[in-house]
């Protein structure tokens, strides 16, 4: 089976963004099968190529890991104008369809956001109708950016209600990220088209449980007090992720005099740089801002911290309708999860005993729940214990992406 594989934001772990197609390509290669990637660039993403030079008419090709990587040009930030990254969008879209007409596939799988991600697969219909299309959706949208407010232009969203309806009434099957996605998805694309749940999931080799009193070995915590307690936000800062909950929680902690309790943003996003000024202003010393790192520097990060802190503004779409990919490195990493907000993570966490969920946009409770943690290691230990079993029962990305291998399988069948 030949697989032409879309994903915009495409990376390897040498890169600083989620690794989920890199692994379920390598899955796939592993099964004998055959994997073409096509990807653009991204600020924070690496892809292999980035040796090779400069790229010839904005495509750049090659062998990465065993999957051919090809490199459409077009740079890609967060910090860009909602108008600039639709346009990116729209041109990777444009110039992934004229690859899969070049191509030769069995399966066309292609993976959002963005929600353009499926126009080459609906074109493909038309133009190679006994091709199989399988439809990945990691965000709901337009229902996502809408209950967000990012998007509120009448027929933008109305444009982009059209082209999901196109997508599902396209694909021969789809895969959803959550609970909620897989849902909307089913609704959408109306019966007999299959549906399959294949969440983010754990490295289990890459993201390991580690001594939580060694701070000295990772030089981003030196000078770190011996004592400290370290609890860890790592990914986006946007709009989305609802991070202003956090440095609220850092105040409560400060008038208490907690002055042990240390609150780590590693990543970033548009609404960082106004994170570090607000933190500044309100003198939370407690607050540390990390830019950046490669998956395999994160790894070693989370195993010389205490808690990983699972943060999302409170939007009902989220509590169904999100994958993050934090959650599953956490539990990974054997870390207590504390969750602030509903929805389905927040019942894993509490029927798995793995954490601690708190209530959205009530600081006292988040400030308490993490001195509870800092104060009671025993507990926490038992928390650690549970969230690593939880990664290997039930979110082990080799099992995950053995059933991705065996759903297109199945649908080429079909």
């Amino acid at each position: 089976m030949k697989v032409l594989y879309f994903h915009q934001h495409f990376s390897t772990p040498k890169g600083s963004t989620g690794t989920r197609s890199y692994e379920m390509a390598k899955r796939l290669i592993e099964h004998g099968h055959q994997v073409t990637m096509v990807c653009g660039s991204g600020f924070m993403a690496k892809t292999g190529l980035e040796l090779m030079g400069e790229p010839e008419d904005y495509i750049r090709r090659g062998i990465v890991d065993g999957i051919d990587v090809i490199e459409i040009n077009l740079e890609y930030s967060n910090y860009d104008s909602l108008t600039k990254r639709a346009l990116i969008f729209f041109k990777y879209a444009v110039k992934s369809t004229f690859i899969a007409w070049k191509e030769k596939y069995d399966v066309l799988f292609a993976t959002s956001t963005p929600l353009t991600a499926g126009i080459p697969g609906i074109v493909m219909r038309i133009m190679k109708p006994g091709k199989r299309f399988v439809f990945e959706v990691r965000d709901l949208w337009p229902e996502l950016p809408k209950a967000m407010g990012v998007v509120s232009n009448p027929f933008v969203l109305l444009g982009m209600t059209i082209l999901e309806k196109i997508s599902y009434a396209a694909m021969h099957g789809g895969v959803a990220l959550s609970p909620g996605i897989c849902k909307g998805m089913l609704r959408g694309a109306g019966a007999g088209k299959k549906i399959a749940m294949i969440p983010n999931g754990c490295d289990l080799d890459m993201f390991k449980p580690g001594k939580t009193d060694d701070n000295g070995s990772s030089k981003l915590l030196a000078g770190f007090p011996e004592d400290s307690f370290r609890c860890i936000f790592t990914g986006a800062h946007g709009i989305a992720n609802g991070l202003d909950a956090v440095l609220d929680a850092a105040g409560v902690l400060k008038e208490k005099g907690r002055t042990d309790i240390f609150l780590l943003f590693v990543g970033d996003g548009k609404l960082k740089p106004g994170l570090k000024q607000k933190a500044l202003k309100r003198e939370l010393n407690n607050c540390i801002f990390i830019d950046p790192i490669s998956k395999t520097e994160l790894a070693e990060l989370l195993q010389q911290v205490h808690v990983g802190m699972m943060i999302l503004d409170n939007v009902p779409a989220f509590y169904y309708g999100t994958s993050p990919n934090k959650f599953f490195d956490y539990i990974s990493s054997g870390l207590p999860v504390l969750n602030n907000y509903p929805g389905w993570l927040k019942e894993i966490i509490v029927q798995n005993q793995c954490g601690v969920a708190v209530p959205p946009e009530e600081p006292k409770a988040f400030a308490n729940a993490l001195i509870e943690l800092a104060d009671n290691p025993e507990k926490r230990k038992k928390m650690g214990t549970n969230a690593r079993k939880l990664a290997i029962s039930q979110f082990a990305r080799q099992d995950l992406a053995d059933e991705l291998v065996s759903f297109l399988e199945k649908i080429c069948k079909i």
